[in-house]
């Protein structure tokens, strides 16, 4: 797909991987439209980069997706990439976590349910605009998980699936279906406390952007790569050695 001259609904755009994102396809003449649960990220993004849309909602309440939907397509009919960025993730133990299934509903909402909502209701308005797209954002952690998210991996690794499945449904369709798969990258998502071996947005969005553009269904950035091959033939190793790296 062309990367230019589009226009992409990005999930959880104000910050991290997707401001970068915001960045990178501005510079090719894109129409760019974020959403975000908090105002403040949205009004600074809307300031550092003027000509966006932005869209205040709360995608962990299905409502809130259909009322993003419904906005888009009213406002927005050329809108041709739906990029489901958006996730959350709690670090608490699933012994010791107080609100454990308040949780693990929030994360599920967000990081799995909400790609499918907004994807079944944007449906019509991408497949009514010519080189268009769904990227969907899942991990290497769908390979091996991080023992550190009680419930992250598992939203992600549905979302992986589900992308799976939808890229065969689709097949038959002008709609492409494609899935990056990212390793730790340096952004506020960490807590201002990444992993030794987190790459930088900028490096992590350029991997992303020469893989579509090489026309790869999926795109496995950085040491996602190492990790798929290795999840494949040494699983017990992979899981151990991820976790080691986790801990330091």
């Amino acid at each position: 797909m062309k990367m230019s001259n589009s226009t992409f609904l990005i999930t959880g755009g104000s910050s991290g991987i997707g401001l970068e994102l915001v960045k990178r396809l501005l510079e090719h003449q894109n129409k760019v439209i974020i959403c975000g649960s908090t105002l403040e990220k949205l009004e600074q993004a809307k300031h550092q980069f003027p000509s966006i849309f932005t869209f205040q909602c709360d995608l962990s309440v299905p409502d809130e997706c259909t009322r993003l939907a419904n906005w888009v397509a009213e406002n927005h009919p050329d809108c041709n990439v739906l990029v489901n960025n958006a996730a959350i993730v709690h670090k608490d133990t699933f012994l010791s976590g107080e609100h454990i299934p308040q949780q693990a509903h929030a994360e599920i909402n967000v990081n799995l349910l909400a790609p499918i909502i907004l994807t079944k209701q944007l449906l019509p308005v991408l497949l009514g605009n010519p080189n268009s797209a769904i990227i969907n954002i899942t991990t290497g952690l769908v390979y091996t998980p991080k023992t550190a998210y009680t419930f992250y991996n598992a939203t992600k690794a549905g979302l992986h699936s589900f992308t799976q499945v939808l890229r065969k449904q689709l097949k038959q369709t002008p709609l492409r279906v494609i899935e990056v798969l990212f390793p730790a990258v340096d952004t506020p998502w960490h807590g201002g406390n990444p992993p030794k071996i987190a790459i930088t947005p900028e490096k992590a969005v350029n991997e992303m952007i020469i893989g579509i553009g090489k026309g790869k269904a999926e795109v496995r950035v950085g040491g996602v790569k190492m990790l798929y091959f290795l999840s494949r033939i040494a699983p017990g190793f992979s899981f151990r050695m991820l976790n080691s790296l986790a801990r330091g």
